[in-house]
């Protein structure tokens, strides 16, 4: 990072920064008629977004990050190929961040970096695109809420099914009161996963910085398995398929039940029922979320994850279900939604034309053009939160093997000591480390 960057000013709550996120670096978006980005990250979804923005007419791509040098020059190629441009090409981030003329980060990283990564853009005055889950654990994900909050940017989540028209009608359908008082939603992820085999230890590829790719990671022998793409099944890197697939659909489930926080109750149960191979989190999970708001009728959430399970449940792979007083509704982001009223009769049927991910890009990008507010995001960095530590929780609750007790205010288990620990994670000394992680 550039030392002789002024300090900025930190601001108290984030509730005070949402109100005035139309200024600071987002005021100063409208001075260029481009948007210096940087990609970092170039892997599947790293991929996709950079074929998708070079579509677009108001982007300069400055720089593609990657810790392979391969996937970099890859991804630096495409982009001279369908735009003309040549973007600088590096494996360290912190190139990208000390470039003045970059004002937006796409990251795209593996789950462990994604905290770590967006808190330091944010920190260097860059509004960010950041995958999801937002977080690696809880206490990243209050982290991230409190780097916009400081630095007065912009953090978008990548769960783009948000900003997809189909998915924004069911919820408009269920505001309305289509189906009576929601009081419990489903969501489900029901797949058939590779198995991965045992991999022994062994020698990264050459084209591949492994010291970089861990960051602040715990520091461990590298297997084949983890790189390119098979990482998020371990501990120390990802949250399993739950953080994986398993947060669009329990994100889409949460904001169709209207629970805009954290729950109160977490049960688990799973295991790896399936697969005999090196991943450490279970194949087959099943997890439940109790909103016991006072004054307010108690709700429920559910999540159902069977990756060794090709077989579709209530016609979708991976979907989402409510429940209300005077009806249900059932679908998918991928196959649309059927509302069905009292007597089980089918009121009406919602298309899906495709999960749109140019219109989450556009979402976050007229934020930091200067044409909205960054707590107007369709996938903000606090809204988020809440979905991605439901796959933390869930998770903590399966690996402790017992019924949870949180206190979502103050983002604690105040008499569970082990529990609370996993709210966070062990770092190694490293310059990536959050502050007050």
């Amino acid at each position: 990072m550039n030392p002789s960057q002024p300090r900025r000013r930190f601001l108290q709550t984030v509730s005070a920064t949402a109100a005035g996120l139309a200024v600071s670096s987002i005021a100063r978006a409208a001075a260029s008629d481009r948007i210096g980005l940087a990609v970092i990250g170039t892997g599947g979804m790293g991929s996709n977004h950079v074929r998708t923005l070079c579509q677009r007419k108001d982007i300069e791509f400055r720089w593609i990050i990657d810790t392979d040098k391969d996937r970099a020059a890859a991804a630096a190629k495409t982009v001279e190929e369908m735009t003309g441009q040549k973007p600088q090409v590096a494996q360290d981030l912190r190139r990208a961040l000390d470039d003045e003329e970059v004002r937006a980060c796409f990251m795209a990283t593996p789950d462990h970096w994604h905290a770590p990564g967006a808190i330091l853009a944010a920190d260097a005055d860059k509004h960010v695109y950041v995958e999801k889950p937002c977080s690696h654990n809880v206490r990243e994900g209050r982290l991230l809420i409190e780097a916009a909050a400081r630095n007065g940017v912009a953090i978008q989540v990548g769960t783009q099914s948000r900003s997809t028209g189909h998915v924004r009608a069911v919820i408009e359908k269920i505001r309305s009161g289509v189906i009576g008082e929601v009081l419990v939603a489903k969501a489900w992820n029901s797949q058939k996963r590779a198995d991965h085999g045992r991999q022994p230890d062994s020698d990264p590829p050459a084209s591949l910085d492994y010291d970089l790719w861990l960051g602040p990671a715990p520091e461990v022998p590298f297997k084949k398995t983890y790189h390119p793409a098979n990482w998020r099944w371990f501990f120390h890197f990802g949250a399993g398929d739950f953080g994986n697939d398993g947060v669009h659909d329990i994100d889409i489930a949460r904001w169709g039940l209207g629970a805009e926080r954290h729950p109160d109750v977490i049960h688990a149960m799973g295991g790896k029922l399936f697969f005999e191979d090196d991943q450490q989190w279970p194949d087959t999970l099943y997890c439940g979320f109790e909103y016991n708001e006072e004054g307010k009728k108690a709700k429920q959430l559910v999540f159902e994850q069977r990756i060794w399970s090709p077989y579709l449940q209530e016609g979708h792979e991976n979907g989402c279900a409510w429940y209300g007083t005077e009806g249900f509704i059932v679908g998918s982001k991928a196959k649309g939604w059927k509302i069905f009223g009292p007597k089980n009769q089918l009121i009406e049927t919602i298309e899906s034309n495709g999960v749109d991910l140019a219109a989450h890009h556009e979402d976050f990008l007229r934020v930091v053009r200067g044409e909205g507010k960054a707590v107007d995001l369709h996938a903000g960095i606090l809204t988020n939160h809440y979905s991605s530590s439901l796959c933390h929780l869930g998770n903590l609750a399966w690996r402790t093997g017992r019924v949870l007790h949180f206190d979502p205010d103050r983002e604690t288990f105040a008499t569970d000591t082990e529990a609370a620990k996993g709210l966070r994670r062990d770092y190694r000394e490293h310059w990536a480390t959050p502050k007050g992680a």
